[in-house]
């Protein structure tokens, strides 16, 4: 899949999967259950996995297994099911050696205004997802995407995550998706992070994961390009965003609730 292929297909897209990457079992049963329901609805997905988590509120979180091992999981996960992967960097090297490995490199929302690391990724020739700073405009995201661009790669996409509001929790503006699509790119809506209450006084985020379904069916009623969602077959117990994942055993239902959606919105 390419930029074109995301924009103009009839269904939205998925980027969708752990967290974090906690060990190879996992991923491959996580990739293979959505692999098997995305094909069956017919919706373009890529599979979302972080080899690293480098934002952590504790230095006691768990950060990964291994910058390697997860890389080359990721890899595995695209070859056993012929599909795309998408890992975050957080550093401008981090770049050209994620790129060996995975097909779009995504841009952590706090992250969206490092010209460096913006460049260094558009160089890889990899898609990029740029995720829209919690403390940014809409408006603002197109001098993010336009670093990118000017670097010499048009293959950007743009990804809503949430607002925020006061020092412990976010807030959803939709009318930040059409307003990031008036750019030319694909706009994504981050489900699961946008439910998340950052910096608890535990050092551990919050979440509303009961909200999921009815942020989704917002994003697609408003015309998101695509979806991320992370999800887990036991969010409580995974490493890293267990409060605000969605339970693996839960996404089909929901994608076909918002296939209906999306029908109705583009047959108007």
């Amino acid at each position: 899949m390419n930029i074109k292929d995301l924009q103009n297909h009839r269904n939205f897209f998925l980027l969708a999967g752990p967290c974090i990457i906690e060990g190879e079992d996992m991923a491959l049963r996580i990739a293979e259950k959505i692999v098997q329901i995305t094909e069956k609805l017919q919706i373009p997905y890529i599979f979302k996995g972080s080899y690293r988590k480098a934002n952590r509120s504790r230095i006691d979180s768990f950060t990964g297994i291994g910058d390697e091992k997860a890389l080359k999981i990721l890899r595995k996960v695209s070859e056993a099911f012929h599909i795309q992967t998408v890992t975050d960097i957080h550093e401008t090297h981090e770049a050209a050696m994620a790129a060996e490995y995975v097909d779009v490199l995504q841009i952590p929302a706090f992250l969206c205004r490092q010209t460096d690391l913006l460049v260094a990724a558009a160089k890889t020739g990899k898609m990029v997802n740029i995720k829209k700073g919690q403390f940014l405009a809409p408006e603002s995201m197109q001098f993010a995407a336009q670093k990118v661009v000017d670097a010499g790669n048009p293959n950007v996409m743009l990804t809503e995550r949430g607002t925020t509001f006061g020092y412990t929790d976010l807030v959803i503006d939709f009318r930040g998706i059409p307003k990031m699509q008036q750019f030319g790119f694909p706009v994504v809506m981050d489900i699961t992070h946008s439910l998340q209450q950052p910096n608890q006084t535990s050092g551990v985020s919050g979440g509303l994961p009961e909200l999921i379904e009815t942020v989704a069916k917002a994003a697609i009623a408003v015309g998101s390009d695509g979806l991320f969602i992370e999800t887990h077959p036991d969010p409580l117990n995974a490493k890293s965003d267990a409060t605000n994942m969605l339970r693996l055993d839960l996404l089909e239902g929901l994608l076909v609730k918002l296939l209906r959606i999306r029908e109705v919105v583009y047959s108007v």
